[in-house]
């Protein structure tokens, strides 16, 4: 319970497809389904030690297996994907930690470079990070299908490039404390990777009207955790301010919690999740909260509900525990944007006809193997639109 609830999944790369499109693939499609689950023995995941150093090299052929199955002429070598991770200590002999993670999906990026100085809980640390990422953008700009079950894109990507400078508190045995300070470089690109500032419908995607937003934010977080083997309570409290120590840089304050609660009856795990978010000042599109989403409101796709100033997601879970490696859920996910749409600059939103309200109801099923976590979501939205959803994540700790 302890792993399923303290976000050991948080890494699952998820798709949405129509059933009905499942349905109607051909044979060779179908066969080519099966070797991909065979292809899930063959992922690949290396840990090669050097020194004291630590490098761990993993490849995954089917992290994009359900966007990847409706096309018909496929080359299963296209479809991997990759990731690898150097931890190294002791870089300047003062008990320091240099981490390097990079991860290469089909459509995404991310590089991460991070240094810090280890010390016990009751003594706080001190990181310097570095990443660098790039997504394509359907949350906030893409255009709702098949009655909100799936997001289309409109050809834009995010690239995001932040340098921060963290420092965690001295924390209790429950509660622990972060501050820090950041520079984001936001910026806009098309499928040729062309800079651009304004969507397909001639409104701006950034606050600055250029292709790309600066900022400088100071932030800090709060998380209480209480765990023990009948039940759990979690509470993450985040508040972001941009300061404005530059004429070109955007000013806001934003606000973001999460707070999830459970307990066990037997064999069955009963959990409620809370999470919203308000965001006030000079701010972007890009920064708006999104509803709808295999990590949202399930039965919807990414951001289909609708993207808001401000947000409240609730999800309600019964795990019935069958055995140590299957568990079957039942769930119910609700999500709205507080009717404040509008006030997202561009109101993308309204112009995309997202209902700004919407629930997702289903089931699924979990397995533990020795290779990896699987999951699988079966869930209906408000239209009577089924969804499938298809998460795996790796067992192996980095």
């Amino acid at each position: 319970m302890d792993d399923q609830h303290k976000g050991t999944l948080n890494n699952i790369k998820t798709c949405n497809v129509k059933l009905e499109s499942l349905e109607s693939q051909n044979t060779n499609n179908t066969i080519f389904l099966f070797a991909f689950i065979i292809l899930l023995k063959n992922g690949s995941s290396q840990k090669h030690p050097a020194g004291k150093s630590k490098l761990d090299i993993g490849v995954n052929f089917i992290q994009k297996l359900c966007d990847s199955y409706v096309l018909s002429h496929l080359n299963p070598f296209s479809l991997a994907s990759g990731s690898l991770c150097l931890k190294h200590p002791d870089i300047f002999h003062n008990n320091d930690m240099l981490d390097i993670m990079w991860h290469r999906g089909l459509y995404d990026s991310n590089l991460l470079i991070g240094y810090r100085n280890p010390k016990p809980l009751c003594h706080g640390q001190h990181s310097l990070t570095l990443q660098h990422s790039i997504s394509p953008e359907v949350r906030i700009h893409g255009i709702p299908m098949n009655n909100f079950s799936q997001s289309a894109s409109q050809g834009l990507s995010f690239s995001k490039l932040s340098i921060g400078l963290d420092f965690d508190e001295p924390s209790t045995s429950k509660w622990r404390t972060s501050t820090g300070v950041q520079f984001k470089h936001l910026h806009f690109i098309n499928d040729c990777d062309q800079s651009i500032s304004r969507d397909l419908d001639g409104f701006p995607v950034t606050c600055s009207g250029e292709s790309y937003d600066n900022m400088i934010v100071a932030d800090q977080k709060t998380q209480f955790e209480d765990i023990n083997y009948h039940s759990f309570n979690h509470f993450n409290l985040q508040m972001e301010q941009g300061l404005s120590l530059r004429p070109n840089l955007l000013t806001f304050n934003r606000l973001k919690f999460f707070a999830s609660n459970g307990f066990k009856l037997g064999p069955v795990v009963f959990s409620s999740r809370l999470t919203g978010g308000s965001i006030v000042g000079s701010f972007g599109p890009h920064q708006a909260f999104t509803i709808g989403g295999a990590n949202s409101v399930r039965g919807y796709g990414e951001g289909a509900v609708g993207c808001g100033q401000s947000c409240l997601i609730s999800k309600i879970e019964m795990a019935i525990l069958l055995n140590e490696k299957v568990t079957n859920v039942f769930f119910l996910d609700s999500g709205s944007d507080l009717r404040s749409s509008h006030r997202v600059p561009g109101n993308p939103g309204q112009r995309q006809s997202k209902p700004g309200y919407g629930y997702g109801i289903g089931c699924g099923i979990r397995f533990k193997t020795k290779l990896a976590r699987i999951k699988l979501d079966y869930a209906i939205n408000a239209f009577q639109q089924r969804s499938f959803y298809f998460g795996i994540s790796n067992n192996l700790a980095i």
